[in-house]
């Protein structure tokens, strides 16, 4: 194999896939990118078992081929050579030379038949939805997944189909959230899978703000085209609980307030949180709501912010970060919080995304 391409691509090529590349391997070839020439493309491979990442950048082929090269330090050196052309031949006994005007460097890399393959999907059942449709939906969600080993079933995001309906789910036992989108092209059949989050993670680092992305579900897999980047990974096998019995219905008095001023209120007080001290407190009068902390050892604080609110005064106590991780990712100007008692959940609801925080002892 032999090829010359720019700096530019060859590191773009190498940055898209690379980050699915586990330094800690049992199989040797797994810390190796498969590079594959073909007329005047290179294609790019990495794969952790779990995650595969595919993409193609233009290039000058003057031989066809393939070979796996060691990922790290492929990266580190086309970051550091100069800007300009680098071509890049294969040698016997698997040795790499990649050269440019004044530098040449040498890699042993290893054949690609020990590489494993991209999976293949039925391309025939694809969907496509706006990437920055996708993107919104996963900020939105992602950070409600659980990362507790013991609850694997519980650490990814639930992709629902049906009909044309989109609904992603991400919980933790403690938070919920929820967001659905409508699509162009519906499924034939409903489905549903649940998608780890290291592949939500590299999904949601490659999607952009404008174009498509189009995805397949297969029997145990789903691959996402994002404008030619192929991410391709397992689903998370088992059965996700029943979110929706934990969906409190609407309540008839609502607490409106201004959310980044409730932000930044939540920010001070968890200042003073501490790992036995989480809770902060909140109390909600017919004007105001109070937000304080309290850690024995430590300090206290106390915080008022306007809200309209027209029901009975309560005090309820929750995990700040809890209600940070969600309200630093909207863009609403106001929120609508409801509150149903000092023992239920907090729920915030607005087109058609839904967040639930269970409540804490204060």
């Amino acid at each position: 194999m032999k090829f010359k391409a720019s700096k530019e691509n060859l590191l773009f090529g190498i940055q898209t896939v690379q980050n699915v590349v586990s330094t800690k391997v049992t199989l040797p070839i797994l810390s190796n990118i498969l590079a594959e020439t073909k007329d005047n493309i290179l294609r790019l491979n990495a794969t952790d078992l779990d995650i595969g990442i595919s993409c193609e950048i233009p290039v000058e082929t003057i031989e066809e081929g393939a070979i796996t090269i060691p990922a790290k330090r492929f990266s580190d050196i086309i970051k550091e050579v100069p800007f300009g052309d680098i071509i890049v031949n294969t040698k016997k006994n698997n040795q790499i030379d990649i050269e440019g005007t004044n530098y040449r460097f040498k890699l042993i890399g290893l054949p690609r038949d020990e590489f494993p393959k991209f999976p293949e999907f039925n391309k025939k059942d694809r969907i496509e939805i706006e990437q920055s449709l996708l993107k919104e939906m996963f900020k939105l969600t992602s950070f409600a997944v659980s990362h507790e080993e013991s609850r694997y079933v519980l650490n990814g995001v639930l992709f629902e189909i049906s009909g044309n309906t989109i609904r992603v789910v991400a919980t933790d036992g403690r938070r919920l959230a929820k967001i659905e989108r409508t699509v162009k092209s519906p499924l034939k059949n409903d489905t549903n899978v649940i998608i780890p989050i290291k592949a939500i993670q590299e999904i949601n680092r490659n999607l952009k703000d404008e174009g498509t992305v189009s995805f397949i579900i297969g029997s145990n897999q789903i691959l996402f085209d994002i404008g030619g980047v192929l991410i391709a990974t397992r689903v998370i096998e088992g059965e996700f609980p029943n979110y929706n019995q934990v969906i409190p219905k609407p309540a008839d008095n609502k607490i409106v307030m201004n959310t980044q001023e409730l932000l930044s209120s939540i920010r001070r007080a968890n200042l003073l949180s501490t790992p036995d001290f989480q809770a902060v407190k909140f109390e909600v009068f017919t004007d105001k709501m109070v937000v304080s902390k309290t850690t024995p050892d430590v300090g206290e604080s106390r915080e008022e912010i306007p809200v309209e609110y027209k029901g009975s005064e309560m005090v309820v106590g929750f995990n700040p970060q809890f209600l940070i991780d969600f309200l630093k990712n909207i863009n609403d100007e106001e929120i609508h919080m409801e509150l149903m008692g000092v023992d239920k959940p907090a729920v915030m609801r607005m087109n058609d995304y839904l967040y639930l925080a269970l409540p804490m002892r204060i």
